[in-house]
């Protein structure tokens, strides 16, 4: 239902009112109803000026009041546009409650919000990554530009998120913000925690991604082939961080553990195993599950490359880790060097211990799974790929029988 809104700010003097400061009130005037209510400040009538509704002067004191009554008309403003959008009757009195809080307090999307990752941000190291919050933090600040973008409004009730709500931000993403689909659909998922938690306190009724199916497409996932790895392994460095960073590289490669792992990789972590070899066994940080790795040839020579190293030593560490920063950095210069046509990043390592030195080389995907520390076997799939050169040698097998 539309309504007509006044707001007039005005002195209120007492009766028996004789000199000093006065009273300044609010006057909320809908369809020609009035209500009154206190702004709490106080303003010398030599200093009002009445056509204005504002005090006169450039005073720091006279400026701050001014900035107070241009807050409050802006949140009298937002109270009457969040009662608009809840189909809520607004009259004169309604308004003025909710002004002084007399009125049942509006859940909105964004306070939700910013209290989910208030809270998060105090679990950093124990439940989450400072990348988790990160993403959240991303998610928050789409979803306060697509508002102000979409409905020109700085929040909004959480009783008004519903399946339009979610379609019109993902084409806000996908156009405006102009991610590719698995960042939109990763944001919506965020905001799908923040709806969920609204859900289960009853301050939402309907799941409003009760019919949202987004769909991520498959991502074409960069691997180093056996060619790679070979230059990478052969190539001798004359400059120290090169050959350093090279080496803890490839120690990923040969044990698939992330940046994370790598970095936190105490020696205290090495021990044998059921074999009698050594081992890995650690617990990785992004999900605290604990990955059982054997260790290859290639991984345990580095290992012992620097045994003596100082930083090694001071901090209990593996290997002498620097910042994920540098270390892509230095592997992108490191891919020109060894002439390889490929866009390195550590992570690259990861998904190359998983697909050319494991399931390439004929481990079952549930041994990859539990050396990488997936909980389920579909996230192993993902790293699944299938190289040219095993085709190639599955045929060979293929020939040789019907042949």
């Amino acid at each position: 239902m539309r309504t007509n809104l006044n707001l007039l700010f005005f002195l209120k003097k007492r009766i028996n009112y004789k000199s000093g400061p006065v009273a300044i009130y609010v006057r909320f005037t809908v369809d020609g109803q009035r209500a009154e209510a206190s702004t709490g400040k106080t303003c010398d009538p030599k200093k009002w000026n009445s056509k204005a509704r504002r005090a006169s002067g450039t005073k720091e004191d006279v400026k701050s009041l001014n900035a107070h009554l241009d807050g409050l008309q802006s949140q009298i403003l937002e109270m009457h546009k969040w009662m608009v959008l809840n189909e809520e009757h607004i009259t004169a009195d309604s308004l003025k409650n909710r002004f002084v809080g007399k009125g049942e307090k509006v859940r909105t999307l964004l306070s939700v919000f910013e209290e989910h990752n208030e809270k998060m941000r105090s679990l950093i190291g124990r439940e989450f990554e400072k990348s988790t919050l990160q993403r959240y933090e991303t998610a928050l600040m789409h979803t306060r530009d697509f508002m102000e973008w979409k409905y020109s409004i700085s929040d909004i009730p959480v009783s008004k998120i519903n399946f339009e709500f979610l379609n019109e931000f993902e084409y806000y993403l996908r156009s405006v913000r102009n991610c590719a689909n698995n960042s939109a659909i990763k944001y919506i998922k965020n905001l799908g925690k923040i709806v969920r938690i609204c859900l289960g306190n009853g301050w939402l009724t309907v799941d409003p991604y009760l019919n949202y199916k987004p769909k991520t497409k498959k991502v074409h996932r960069v691997v180093l082939n056996e060619d790679d790895l070979i230059k990478l392994v052969e190539k001798k460095f004359s400059i120290e961080r090169l050959d350093q960073v090279r080496d803890i590289f490839l120690f990923s490669c040969y044990t698939g553990l992330a940046y994370v792992d790598v970095r936190k990789l105490k020696r205290s972590e090495i021990d044998k195993g059921i074999d009698g070899d050594l081992w890995i066994h650690t617990h990785r940080q992004k999900t605290d599950s604990l990955s059982r790795i054997p260790l290859l040839p290639t991984a345990l020579s580095i290992i012992q490359k620097y045994e003596e190293h100082p930083q090694c030593i001071v901090d209990d560490l593996l290997l002498p880790v620097i910042s994920n920063q540098k270390m892509n950095a230095y592997l992108k210069e490191i891919a020109d060097v060894c002439g390889i046509d490929k866009l390195l990043t550590f992570h690259i390592a990861r998904h190359t211990f998983a697909t050319t030195v494991t399931l390439n080389n004929g481990v079952p995907i549930e041994t990859v799974a539990k050396m990488m520390g997936h909980s389920s076997i579909k996230t192993t799939q993902i790293y699944a790929k299938v190289l040219d050169h095993k085709i190639s040698d599955d045929m060979a097998v293929l020939r040789s029988k019907l042949g």
